[in-house]
C-alpha cells in the first residue's frame, strides 16, 4: 500500500513475450485502430523497426558490448563508459542527434494526426505512451538487447529479467508542465532518455531510496544533455526540476521485473525511522504530510485531500508531530508580527 501510494500510476503495462521481437500487447480496441490508422501516415519508419547500431552514439554500443564481454562497473567507471552521478544513479551518451530529431518529428507528427492520446502518467499532464503509437515492439527490442544488460549489471536483483514495460514521452514548457513533484516509479528500473529539445533549467533532482532514512536528503542534481541518458531505480525519489526556458522532451521507459515484484522484498518493502527533518529539495506537495511546515505549496498546484501518507507516522523524525501546530507557526513566522 505505501509502495503504491508513492508512484506515479501507469496506465498501461506492455508485456513482453518469449521472444523480444514479437511481444504480446495489452491494448484497448481504439489504441489498436490508432496504430493501425498510423502505421499509414509514419513519417520515419525505422522508428517502428529494431533500432540499427548506427542510430546510437558510438559510446553506447561500446558501452554494451564492453557488459556483455564481462567488464565489470568499475573497469567502466574507469573508461568513462559510464558515468556515476550518485550511488545507484548512472549517466551515459545513448543516442545520435539526427536520430533524436526524428523521433521528435514522429512524436509531432502523431500530435498533429488527430488520433487519440492518453495523458503518460497519473503525474505528467502532457506527452503520450509511445506504446500507443505503434512504437511497442522497437522499444522492446531496445529494452532487451541493450537496457537489460546494463539493467542486469547495475541492478543485480531489480534488473535481474524484464518482462513489461510502459514506455511514454513528457513534455515541460511554459504554458504546459514546468516540472514535476518529487515522486518516486511504478517501475523496477527507470531509464529517462533526453531528445529535445532546447531548453534551460530542467533538471532532475534526486534525494534518497523510499523507505531508507535519507529518503528525503538531498543526493544530487543531473543536468539533462540532448542524446544522453539516465538510469535508476524507480524507487529512487526524483523531481523534475522547473523548467527556465525553450521546451524539454524525455523519452522514459519504466521497465518492470515481474519475477522480482513476486520476492518479499517488493511485496513487504521496509520502512525505516527517518533521523532528522527533510532537505526542502526533497520534499513533496504531493505525498508528505509536512510539506506546509517548511513551504507553501506552489502556486498553481495542490495538495492532495488529506494532505499526503509521507513519511508514515511510526517512521517519521522526532519533533515532526503535530504538524497542524506546526505549519501555524510558520505561517505566523511568515507574516510577521501585529
Amino acid at each position: 500500500l505505501m509502495r503504491r501510494a508513492a508512484c506515479c500510476v501507469c496506465l498501461v503495462i506492455t508485456l513482453v513475450g518469449a521472444s523480444p521481437a514479437i511481444p504480446a500487447r495489452m491494448v484497448d480496441r481504439e489504441t489498436e485502430t490508432a496504430i493501425a490508422k498510423y502505421a499509414k501516415m509514419w513519417k520515419h519508419p525505422e522508428l517502428f523497426l529494431p533500432w540499427q547500431t548506427e542510430q546510437f552514439d558510438p559510446k553506447f554500443i561500446v558501452l554494451i558490448d564492453s557488459i556483455k564481454g564481462g567488464m565489470q562497473l568499475d573497469e567502466l567507471l574507469q573508461n568513462n563508459l559510464l558515468r556515476q552521478e550518485v550511488e545507484g544513479v548512472y549517466s551515459f551518451p545513448m543516442l545520435q542527434l539526427d536520430f533524436c530529431d526524428k523521433f521528435l518529428e514522429e512524436i509531432d507528427s502523431y500530435f498533429a494526426s488527430g488520433l487519440p492520446i492518453r495523458r503518460p502518467n497519473s503525474m505528467n499532464n502532457y506527452g503520450l505512451i509511445v506504446n500507443e503509437i505503434g512504437l511497442q515492439p522497437s522499444i522492446t527490442y531496445l529494452q532487451q538487447e541493450y537496457i537489460l544488460p546494463l539493467a542486469k549489471l547495475l541492478y543485480p536483483r531489480q534488473g535481474q529479467a524484464f518482462h513489461a514495460h510502459h514506455s511514454f514521452m513528457v513534455e515541460y514548457k511554459a504554458g504546459h508542465d514546468l516540472g514535476l513533484d518529487m515522486h518516486t516509479d511504478d517501475s523496477d528500473v527507470t531509464l529517462n532518455l533526453c531528445l529535445g529539445r532546447h531548453f534551460t533549467g530542467a533538471g532532475l533532482t534526486f534525494c534518497g531510496q523510499m523507505g531508507q532514512a535519507d529518503h528525503r536528503k538531498f543526493a544530487s542534481q543531473y543536468q539533462h544533455r540532448r542524446g544522453h541518458a539516465v538510469i535508476h531505480l524507480g524507487t529512487k525519489r526524483h523531481g523534475a526540476d522547473d523548467i527556465q526556458t525553450g521546451e524539454r522532451n524525455n523519452l522514459i521507459i519504466w521497465n518492470h521485473n515481474l519475477d522480482y515484484r513476486a520476492t518479499d522484498e517488493y511485496t513487504h518493502h521496509d520502512y525505516h525511522k527517518e533521523e532528522s527533518a527533510p532537505d526542502k529539495r526533497c520534499l513533496s506537495y504531493t505525498h508528505d504530510r509536512d510539506y506546509e511546515v517548511f513551504q507553501e505549496v506552489p502556486k498553481g498546484r495542490k495538495r492532495p485531500e488529506g494532505g499526503g501518507w509521507c513519511p508514515p507516522k511510526q517512521f517519521c523524525y522526532d519533533q515532526m508531530e503535530p504538524i497542524a501546530l506546526r505549519v501555524a507557526h510558520r505561517t505566523a513566522g511568515a507574516k510577521g508580527p501585529n
